[in-house]
């Protein structure tokens, strides 16, 4: 037998290979492909593209882009902040209530400080108003 020279790459690809699919039973062929390495490799090729393709054009034309995560409309966004926005100021809210309702409670029991400081407080002079 001859030695066939395929230490070129394109002279490999190139070289023809047949697929033969048989019946187990009975040895009869089904189908039978005559195929080569270049040709295998472009139809994987457009596959694996199309396949591609066609992941991305469902995402973005049908509602599943919304599950992605930080993707969404404007107005989801826009919701978003005005909520953060109430539960911060409710937040704020509610600590300052519990400050006053702790400082009631406090009072109520008799803990006040002995000598409130006043100093912090500058009252106007009632001639330098009137002026």
């Amino acid at each position: 037998m001859s030695k066939l020279d395929t230490s070129s790459t394109l002279q490999r690809l190139q070289n023809r290979y047949r697929l033969v699919v048989m019946n187990d039973d009975t040895y009869e062929e089904v189908v039978t492909f005559k195929l080569s390495r270049l040709s295998v490799y472009i139809a994987m090729s457009t596959i694996f593209v199309l396949l591609i393709s066609f992941t991305i054009a469902l995402i973005v034309f049908t509602p599943l882009k919304y599950y992605i995560p930080g993707y969404g409309s404007r107005q989801s966004k826009t919701e978003l902040q005005l909520l953060k926005i109430r539960t911060d100021s409710l937040e704020q809210s509610i600590k300052y209530k519990d400050q006053y309702l702790n400082n009631i409670k406090k009072i109520l029991n008799g803990d006040t400080p002995d000598k409130l400081d006043t100093t912090i407080y500058t009252m106007p002079n009632a001639e330098a108003t009137k002026e």
